[in-house]
């Protein structure tokens, strides 16, 4: 989780408002591979991220987001972090589904300004567990945002990433883009009472703020949703709110002050069927369950 929001306005003020942007599951998951890493280097061109499908929450970040299966005519849905949910935080083991939800969400063009409103009508997922994730079904569809304002959902994509994947975390919060790498993948990443598997860790240029909780990671080769950003160590504390610590599967922890994270999304395609409907029981679904 990251700092309080007035806090992280008092840092960005001392950085300034208008400074440049930085350049920042289950076990078994790929490793970190010298040749994939070189495969990522050598990838094509990269793209300028902007601003197009993200929103901003009343404390957090967020984006609309589709699954490769979606449809244009499927509701649109939202995507931002378990801890970024209205009701509070999930408990350590809490999954919850299906929860009615009447919060609104600023909707941001290329250039970061707000040009429209959405509202969920339902928190179709949110957890703690495992991940940092809240999925909200919006009242309205992807070919009617659209046709009114113009933008497209980002995807979900839905294969692991690879380390050293050039990413920007697109803050509809603050409307600042942080550029980066993916630095390599975390076995446990363990924060206050919540555990984290296979958690995205960022080189250190992705200096993320208070705010920026929810913001897609996108993949800059791309253009899809590879994660969704959520803590960082703030104090060089072990294991604590705010200072998550790495876990490898020795149970050797480390701790690494000013570097933050992102938790996966390659798994939640599998758990959505036709009608961007949530199945948890579906083939490949291993998000937590209830």
């Amino acid at each position: 989780m990251r700092k309080p929001l007035v806090a992280a306005f008092f840092a960005l003020a001392i950085a300034g408002a208008g400074a440049a942007p930085a350049v920042a599951a289950p076990s078994g998951a790929p490793a970190d591979t010298a040749g994939a890493q070189r495969a990522r280097a050598a990838s094509p061109t990269l793209q300028a991220v902007s601003f197009a499908g993200t929103v901003s929450l009343s404390n957090c970040s967020g984006s609309v987001v589709r699954f490769p299966a979606s449809v244009d005519t499927d509701p649109a849905l939202v995507l931002t972090n378990g801890h970024c949910l209205e009701t509070g935080f999930p408990s350590p083991g809490q999954v919850i589904t299906g929860q009615s939800s009447s919060r609104s969400f600023g909707l941001l063009n290329s250039a970061g300004t707000r040009v429209g409103t959405l509202r969920a009508n339902q928190v179709v997922y949110s957890t703690m567990t495992d991940t940092d994730v809240t999925i909200y079904r919006t009242t309205t569809t992807y070919a009617s945002i659209r046709s009114t304002y113009g933008i497209n959902a980002l995807t979900v994509q839905d294969t692991h990433p690879v380390a050293g994947t050039a990413i920007t975390v697109a803050s509809g919060y603050w409307k600042r883009l942080y550029n980066c790498n993916i630095d390599g993948f975390v076995y446990r990443l363990k924060e206050g009472d919540w555990t984290w598997k296979d958690s995205v860790r960022y080189t250190s240029a992705c200096n993320t703020i208070g705010g920026t909780s929810g913001s897609p990671v996108i993949d800059q080769s791309t253009g899809k949703v590879v994660a969704v950003n959520n803590t960082g160590n703030e104090d060089g504390e072990r294991c604590t709110v705010n200072n998550p610590c790495e876990v490898d599967q020795n149970g050797t922890v480390t701790v690494r002050q000013g570097i933050n994270y992102a938790e996966e999304t390659y798994q939640i395609p599998a758990c959505f069927t036709t009608g961007n409907r949530l199945n948890l029981s579906a083939s490949g679904c291993t998000l937590p369950k209830p």
